[in-house]
């Protein structure tokens, strides 16, 4: 009976800690999207950014400074602190994800990110309910990042097509592993946490939230190199 309840105890943290994830999760998203369509819509997206690189490079700095804040210092941060920042993350990635809607018909945006959900909901139920260990998996994953990351970069001077769309391809695949390996690590991190300890399970949530929208929103940015229909 007891071990029954331990184990019922520990599904439902994980369970809570998963879906406050996902909530936060969601909600950054949809505000990237809403701030991405303002963009386009008002013009400021032409008549701003475009006109202006100093400031796409500016929000583009910011990004990466927000995102290596959340990871590398949260646990010293306060909860709003974490929070402010991880909307403001999302609010910023929607100003520059806006030149999207420049590049590829709204049908095509729309399709690629249904099927982006599609596909990282199941790799999110496969890194949940797996009993596989996924860590191997995920210090390889980090690893061909780098590569493709260091690729990305390369071919910015090469131009070449064939690294292109090479480099599409293996990305689809790191950020479809990342999702499930990052589900199950958060499942496992859940399990660290003092229940008791409040602020310490939001600032996770927050920081948990980050770490999947990243992965989808990579993974959307890559499905639609390939699925797009250009204008």
């Amino acid at each position: 009976m007891y071990q029954s309840t331990t184990i019922s105890q520990a599904e439902l943290r994980d369970r809570t800690l998963l879906q406050q994830v996902y909530a936060w999760m969601a909600g950054g998203l949809g505000v990237t999207g809403l701030v991405a369509l303002w963009a386009y819509d008002s013009g400021f997206l032409e008549t701003v950014l475009l006109q202006n690189s100093g400031i796409m490079f500016g929000l583009i700095f910011a990004e990466l400074a927000v995102v290596i804040g959340l990871s590398w210092t949260i646990r010293r941060m306060s909860v709003g602190i974490a929070t402010a920042a991880f909307l403001a993350y999302a609010v910023l990635n929607g100003l520059t994800l806006s030149v999207i809607f420049l590049a590829y018909t709204a049908g095509s945006i729309a399709s690629t990110f249904f099927v982006t959900a599609a596909t990282f909901g199941a790799m999110s139920i496969y890194g949940y309910t797996t009993k596989r260990d996924l860590t191997k998996m995920g210090s390889l994953l980090i690893m061909a990042l780098i590569g493709f990351l260091l690729a990305s970069v390369v071919n910015i001077f090469l131009h070449s097509t064939v690294l292109y769309w090479i480099v599409t391809y293996i990305g689809v695949a790191i950020f479809i592993g990342l999702t499930a390996y990052d589900t199950q690590k958060l499942k496992r991190l859940s399990a660290t946490i003092d229940g008791r300890d409040t602020s310490t399970f939001r600032k996770m949530v927050i920081l948990g939230a980050l770490t999947l929208y990243l992965d989808f929103v990579n993974l959307f940015l890559l499905l639609l190199r390939i699925m797009g229909r250009r204008r």
